[in-house]
This record gives C-alpha cells, sequence and structure tokens, in this order.
C-alpha cells in the first residue's frame, strides 16, 4: 500500500543509524557490544540497557553485574537429572515429596520451567540437552540418553513420560529412547497432542488434526476437564 514502510527498509535504516552513531566512549561502545551478543538483542536495543544502567546507582550496577558473574561461575547441573542447580542434586530431585518413580522427559532446562509453571506435575525430569537431528550434527551421543537408561535401571522408574517437541526430531528422539527401554518394564508415555484450546481447525496441520482424532476424548471427559 501506498505510504508504508517496507521491513527491509526500516531494518536498513535502523542499522544505518547505528553505524553513524558516534560514541564519545570506548567504554560505553564496549557496553553496547556486549549486550548485544545476547539473543534477540540488537544494537539500539543494546544501546538502550546500557544507557539505562548509566542513570542507576553505582551500587546497584556492580550488584547486578555480581550476580550475572556468580550464576555464571557457581551454578551447577543436577548429577541426576541435569537440571540446573546450586548443589550437586535440584531442588526437585531432593523433594521427597515428589514422585521420584515418574520421569518427565525434556529437551531443556526452559522446558522445566514452562512445565513446573502449570503446577500439574509432581513428579522428577530428565534433561536431554537437546533432541536427535541428524541434519544439525545432533546425535545419541550428545544428549544425555545413556544417563536416562542408567536412571531407569538403578531406580525401577515406573512411567517414562516424553514432553518433547511435536516435530520430526522430537519423534525421532522418542523412538529412538523408546527402543533402548523396551526391555524394562516401565510405562512410557507421551504428552497428548491436539487442537490448541482457542484454536482454529482450518489453520491446523494435517498432522495435529490426525492425532486430534486418534486421540479423542469422551465428551464428559472434555467438559470436566476444562
Amino acid at each position: 500500500m501506498a505510504g508504508e514502510v517496507s521491513p527491509w527498509v526500516r531494518f536498513r535504516g535502523a542499522s544505518v543509524l547505528y553505524l553513524l552513531m558516534q560514541f564519545s566512549s570506548s567504554l560505553l561502545e564496549n557496553a553496547v557490544n556486549e549486550f548485544a551478543k545476547l539473543p534477540g538483542i540488537g544494537k539500539k536495543t543494546a544501546l538502550r540497557l546500557v544507557l539505562y544502567l548509566l542513570k542507576q546507582d553505582t551500587k546497584e550496577v556492580g550488584q547486578f553485574s555480581e550476580v550475572i558473574a556468580r550464576m555464571r561461575s557457581e551454578i551447577k547441573f543436577c548429577q541426576r537429572c541435569h537440571n540446573v542447580a546450586d548443589g550437586d542434586i535440584c531442588s526437585i530431585c531432593a523433594n521427597s515429596m515428589r514422585k521420584q518413580e515418574v520421569i518427565c522427559v525434556v529437551e531443556s532446562i526452559r522446558d522445566v520451567i514452562a512445565i513446573e509453571s502449570t503446577q500439574q506435575f509432581n513428579g522428577t525430569y530428565h534433561v536431554l540437552g537437546g533432541i536427535i537431528s541428524p541434519l544439525d550434527g545432533v546425535g545419541p551421543d550428545q544428549l544425555s540418553i545413556e544417563s536416562l537408561v542408567c536412571r531407569v535401571l538403578k531406580e525401577k522408574t515406573e512411567e517414562i513420560i516424553f514432553a518433547l517437541n511435536p516435530n520430526i526430531q522430537g519423534d525421532t528422539t522418542i523412538y529412538y529412547i523408546q527402543k533402548k527401554l523396551q526391555s524394562f518394564h516401565t510405562r512410557i508415555t507421551t504428552i497428548a497432542r491436539g487442537i490448541a484450546f482457542g484454536g482454529e481447525l482450518e489453520y491446523a496441520d494435517e498432522m495435529t488434526l490426525a492425532r486430534s482424532l486418534q486421540n479423542r476424548l469422551p465428551v464428559e471427559n472434555y467438559v470436566s476437564g476444562r
């Protein structure tokens, strides 16, 4: 439409604007460059963040940088589930009130946080650290699959719940691990997949629709679960 500026023009304009910036301080410029290395942070946003910090009290900025530095140097990964922890074992694995015999297998730490936010799961987790993706050069040996197998064997796990992304890589990972665990007497399940609440059928892909039909529920169960 007439009068509209294309996203590409806006992008180039922002890039040119940054290139035209003249920093009177190399310290300021270096700080902007470091912030811009963060994912999702462009040069303009980095500059805004740095200028915000300049307005804060020196003590507060020092505390901010100290917290970041301590997080990176002192944080550990749970020896049991590979989740982030302050010690050798994370708070979830150390919680005796949780169902230790149930393991939810996830791709990353972000997935643990997402599931915990629902407050609907009371078991433990196992973070794979990724999913099998040959095109990206990620194979089974690069993931924490063997530690999961050893854990199931030692702890006599009753159920494994896969909570991986519903795509080819996720399904490949599930199939591979399921084959590794097929000799164990462990129940293996995956989280339900289907049409999202509030979504429209015409925008759903064929695989999602097919799985929604295969995993259909009695109406009384659907109504009571809302």
